[in-house]
């Protein structure tokens, strides 16, 4: 048997997580009376039952405070229940822009302000975020990489990627990106933009990878920026972070930056128990 609680942050994903889960052959009950909750374990749990992949959805929309949500599940696992909780999360940022999108109110504050209503909810849920056995923040996931992510954790039961790594490349004509965790400045590089041949063309192209690297100061830069990433990803991981959003910029976002995103990525890449992925969010501008 494989009972999974999915809980997490109103727009983080939880709905979408669950649909994707029933997709994969799990049995998926969303947000089941509280004082339920131990009879359907139990019915589930019986000896020769026919199922063996379960979903229960929980959130703050519960008939009960979800403290005492906390403590049935608590109770339970005391009483020999084997359970997993994925957490769905997504920046503070990311979820204002969702609700925006969706006119939604939010559950917590149906009244108020979408901005406090997340605040409270993330102080009702942080118990239960914290003895979750999987967090996946949202904010830069497509639908095909979340649901290739769940895939990977709970059908090909492969290592869960507690941080993902986003490495991307921009324009700081077009500004920096508002959730770029660490931000790096390759303006200082050559400019292949000036070179007719080149200018054209992005980092994607051999020509203006060959031209970008060619210089000893990018090899130098690119060193010492693995060095301090190679660092920081356990102490990241040590600290809960589930996402770190790497961004490196050049004025228009289309040759340096692209050119040391990709070679970062590469150096990265596999290097870890961590997810990463490339985005060049201005090449096309």
């Amino acid at each position: 048997m494989r009972f999974i609680v999915v809980t997490g942050m109103s727009g983080g994903g939880k709905l979408t997580a669950i649909r994707m889960l029933e997709d994969e052959g799990y049995y998926c009950v969303d947000n089941l009376p509280v004082h339920l909750i131990d009879k359907f374990m139990e019915l589930v749990f019986m000896p020769g039952s026919e199922i063996t992949k379960v979903v229960l959805g929980l959130d703050v929309r519960s008939d009960m405070p979800f403290a005492y949500v906390e403590e049935v599940l608590t109770a339970l696992r005391e009483k020999g229940y084997r359970y997993e909780i994925l957490f769905m999360d997504a920046s503070d940022e990311t979820l204002i822009r969702r609700y925006k999108e969706t006119r939604r109110a939010h559950p917590v504050e149906p009244e108020g302000r979408v901005e406090d209503g997340i605040r409270k909810e993330r102080e009702i849920l942080k118990g239960i975020k914290a003895k979750a056995d999987y967090v996946i923040d949202t904010s830069g996931l497509l639908t095909r990489e979340l649901k290739a992510e769940l895939v990977r954790i709970f059908q090909e039961n492969k290592h869960y990627n507690s941080l993902m790594i986003n490495v991307m490349s921009f324009g700081f004509k077009y500004g920096i990106p508002s959730d770029a965790d660490l931000v790096f400045d390759v303006r200082f590089l050559p400019n292949p933009y000036y070179i007719e041949e080149l200018k054209h063309q992005t980092g994607n192209d051999a020509p203006v990878q060959e031209y970008v690297k060619s210089f000893p100061q990018t090899q130098e830069f690119l060193n010492k920026l693995e060095d301090m990433i190679t660092f920081l990803i356990p102490n990241y991981v040590k600290e809960g972070k589930n996402q770190l959003v790497i961004a490196i910029g050049c004025t228009g976002g289309k040759h340096r930056s692209v050119t040391l995103a990709n070679e970062l990525y590469a150096r990265l890449e596999g290097k870890g128990e961590y997810g990463i992925k490339l985005y060049h969010r201005d090449i096309r501008n």
